[in-house]
């Protein structure tokens, strides 16, 4: 039986980790739920079906929660504000099952840092799956990673093709049922930049060493190649219950957490290149996570900026990640790296995202 406590319970992961301990109670109980407050009925609910030792709303609760004793401390946060529950986890010496890639992208080796070996689990369905291919060999014997993509609802189109998108086009993705900022990130493939730094920082290869290919169907979640030419390949259709429930039980796997391909039906995988041109946020990522230090943290924070004005109608779509790269031409990365230094870096960018939306900058 372990031990798990679930920050943000109400969003999709969430929601999935829940359905997760659900039908398999004789493998986990619910210590602690906490959530972010959009939906205080839902939370309500889940309270007072799973009965944990702790509950609360807000950033507080949360690092309260990652704070106590536990197996599992699954971090299902969306944003910046994962941060500190993140670091109260691991400083609480907690094995943290990591949905909040942000966290990590923001803190980075400072994350790292407080981290022992193998205290974190990803949970991303890309780095879980580098996580499960990479048991097939030594880090001496991998040549690259290489994270796939679906394209999102806007693969194929070029640059100017993608000036009159709608929010609601860029919310309806093709194979994945994501919450709206993850969703449109997907859009934008700026998740797959955040990925992509999120593949260096927890498995140490450098940025050079990793690629990202479409693949629209989303049955392949990533791949790992090796030096004698050999992939190893990780498929399941596309459901993050999979991940999760790694991520719960690491390195267990959970009997019957969903349906596997069905191989008795004819199979087709198709894999593309990446349009840089039209959907520059990756390199833009890659740059952001060479130059280190507080650069990842203000390309997260002045992206959640302009998602949320997209969302409002007051920035278009194709001017997401333009808006994100001259937001991070104005910083300048610091020496040294510490947890104020990383929040006054996230603030200003997100200040300064905002005045180049409203031109005042």
């Amino acid at each position: 039986m372990r031990d798990v406590a679930i920050l943000g319970s109400t969003g999709s992961i969430g929601t999935q980790a829940i359905e997760i301990v659900r039908a398999n109670p004789d493998r986990f109980r619910v210590v602690a739920l906490t959530a972010g407050g959009s939906n205080p009925g839902l939370f309500e609910e889940q309270v007072a079906e799973l009965a944990p030792a702790y509950s609360g709303l807000g950033e507080d609760a949360s690092i309260e929660a990652a704070s106590m004793y536990c197996d599992v401390v699954l971090n299902g946060i969306t944003g910046a504000v994962g941060l500190r529950p993140t670091l109260a986890a691991l400083d609480a010496g907690n094995t943290l099952a990591l949905a909040n890639k942000e966290s990590l992208i923001m803190g980075g080796p400072l994350v790292l840092d407080r981290a022992a070996p193998g205290q974190i689990v990803p949970v991303d369905s890309e780095h879980s799956a580098l996580a499960q291919c990479l048991r097939g060999g030594s880090a001496e014997e991998v040549r690259r990673l290489v994270l796939t993509a679906s394209g999102g609802p806007f693969r194929g189109r070029t640059r100017e093709e993608l000036a009159g998108v709608t929010v609601e086009e860029a919310l309806a993705h093709p194979t994945w049922d994501m919450g709206p900022v993850v969703t449109i990130n997907s859009a934008t493939l700026v998740n797959k930049g955040l990925e992509v730094i999120e593949a260096h920082l927890l498995f140490g290869i450098p940025f050079d060493r990793i690629e990202v290919v479409v693949h629209p169907t989303s049955v392949v979640h990533s791949m790992v190649e090796f030096v004698d030419g050999s992939t190893l390949v990780q498929a399941s259709p596309p459901t993050m219950l999979i991940p999760i429930a790694l991520g719960l039980a690491w390195p267990d796997r959970v009997p019957g957490t969903a349906p596997p391909v069905d191989w008795s039906r004819p199979q087709t995988w198709e894999f593309f290149p990446l349009d840089d041109e039209a959907f520059p946020a990756v390199a833009l990522a890659r740059s952001a996570g060479e130059r280190g230090a507080t650069a990842p943290a203000v390309y997260n924070a002045a992206n959640e900026v302009c998602v949320e004005e997209f969302r409002r109608g007051r920035l278009v779509f194709a001017e997401i990640v333009p808006t994100v790269k001259a937001v991070l031409s104005r910083h300048d990365v610091p020496s040294e790296v510490t947890v104020e230094g990383i929040l006054d870096a996230d603030a200003w960018a997100r200040e300064t995202a905002r005045q180049l939306i409203e031109g005042t900058k």
